[in-house]
């Protein structure tokens, strides 16, 4: 079987096209695991405290039906999305929260998309919450305490235009209250949500990542450079000299790379990472922190912001870089810095001197998104190629040793010009990781990684054309 599937570079986002749905929106199609003789007093088997639930896709006919499907163990056999699973209308973010809920984050083109929830019943079955909510557009996502948060920055209040007309940068946050099953946003009008001149440069920030960490929210804070406002603002005070014709003379661009009129796009200082510590999920009281180590850290693909912020084992959190910056057109807004990491060892909140080379271990390759395994061992999903050159596609990945400052590519995996996507994150259980893999050729599959070895051990097969996420929720009395 052969089939073509189009992902132009990014490994890590759901399709979320077409979908046959039921009059509510979700159909469950035969998805009981009941047997007996028909008199009506079988008994029930026993059902698991938890199963792995997996998000799948199938593409037939030029349309895609999405489903959620459960299974036992993802060490063997097979499933097969035929008559089974629970269809839904498809997610670009898939959230496991706390083994509880599976969050359905849908961005729709910049748009405010509709994110959901689902739970599984006492039957073991995948069910939707009630909650439909109009989400924010986001640039990133994570979780702290009860919330699934997103964010992003945009236009604040009109109140706050300057003389020219043009609004300043604020961000826009969302919060779904998990246990209640509700959604609000922030205040974009408490002045502490500024993101112009977050880091005193004048520039405006996104974030990238949220990670909890001590009761704190430690996050990315990436500079984008300056916005309408902050060219004009005291007759262009934050425009370095030299600088002045990277000011846009007018609009244009399209999607992420669109811009306006007056902007100085993307940042004037690519040689930094700064952290941001924010005390709690408001945003509003923060520490920031900055290295020149690295370049700012975020992996990124079109308006995404992947977070590279997280804590390893013992509680030391390590920050990376790909140094996307290197894919800048002039030169003034290149890193000249390679992709590495720093930390923050645990119970601080500053960097340490830990410093490493991603770049010197690759061959020269970057990465476009991380994630924690187990003790210090992280995932990494590795470009083919350095970014300095055209055509870079994301489709190898790497374990890498911090303690030790060792980088090994992941063996027994299908070869790369088969595979044609990774799922947006792997499930992570007893010290290995399970990513969902699909291939060219074949159906789509999930893959054991031992990171101590860096082996990868075909699982769970899925008849499938597409998976996009694996993990793990308890059984809901």
């Amino acid at each position: 079987m052969k089939k073509n599937l189009l992902m132009a570079g990014l490994f890590a986002t759901a399709l979320a096209g077409m979908s046959f749905t039921s009059c509510s929106g979700e159909e469950v199609i035969n998805n009981e695991s009941n047997t007996g003789n028909g008199n009506g007093n079988e008994e029930q088997p026993e059902v698991s405290a938890s199963r792995y639930v997996i998000a799948a896709s199938v593409t037939a006919s030029g349309n895609t039906t999405n489903v959620l499907l459960t299974a036992e163990t993802l060490e063997e056999g097979s499933i097969s999305t035929v008559k089974n699973g629970l269809v839904n209308d498809g997610a670009t973010q898939w959230v496991y929260y706390n083994d509880q809920y599976l969050y359905g984050l849908s961005y729709n083109q910049g748009n405010a998309g509709i994110t959901t929830s689902f739970y599984l019943d006492n039957n073991g079955n995948p069910k939707k919450r009630n909650g439909e909510f109009a989400v924010r557009r986001f640039t990133t996502f994570g979780t702290y305490g009860k919330y699934v948060m997103t964010t992003s920055t945009g236009n604040g209040p009109t109140e706050w235009n300057d003389a020219n007309g043009y609004t300043p940068k604020s961000f826009l946050i969302s919060y779904l209250d998990t246990a209640a099953d509700t959604y609000t946003t922030n205040d974009t009008k408490n002045e502490a949500y500024l993101s112009e001149n977050f880091l005193g440069n004048g520039e405006f920030v996104t974030l990238a990542g949220l990670l909890e960490n001590n009761g704190k929210l430690f996050s990315a804070a990436v500079p984008m450079g300056l916005s309408q406002y902050g060219t004009k603002f005291e007759n262009g005070k934050w425009v370095l000299p030299g600088n002045e014709d990277l000011i846009k003379t007018e609009s244009g661009g399209s999607g992420s790379g669109s811009y306006n009129k007056d902007e100085l796009q993307w940042t004037q200082y690519p040689n930094e990472c700064w952290v941001a510590i924010f005390s709690d999920e408001t945003l509003t009281d923060k520490k920031l922190i900055k290295t020149d180590k690295i370049s700012y850290a975020c992996g990124r693909y079109k308006s995404q912001y992947y977070q590279m912020i997280w804590a390893d084992a013992n509680g030391d959190i390590y920050v990376f870089s790909p140094s996307y910056a290197k894919t800048m057109s002039d030169a003034r807004q290149q890193t000249t810095l390679p992709a590495g990491v720093v930390r923050i060892p645990a119970g601080t909140e500053d960097f340490d001197d830990y410093y490493c080379d991603l770049e010197a271990l690759s061959g020269g390759n970057s990465f476009l998104r991380c994630w924690p395994i187990a003790e210090d061992y992280f995932l990494l999903l590795m470009y083919d190629r350095p970014l300095t050159e055209t055509g870079f596609t994301a489709n190898q990945l790497a374990i890498f040793k911090a303690g030790d400052k060792k980088l090994t590519y992941v063996n027994g995996l299908p070869a790369t010009e088969l595979i044609s996507g990774f799922g947006n994150s792997p499930y992570v259980e007893h010290g290995k990781a399970y990513i969902t893999v699909t291939t060219t050729e074949g159906y789509p599959a999930i893959y054991k990684i031992d990171p101590a070895t860096a082996t990868a051990t075909k699982g769970l097969t899925v008849e499938a054309t597409q998976l996009s996420a694996v993990g793990k929720l308890n059984i809901q009395e």
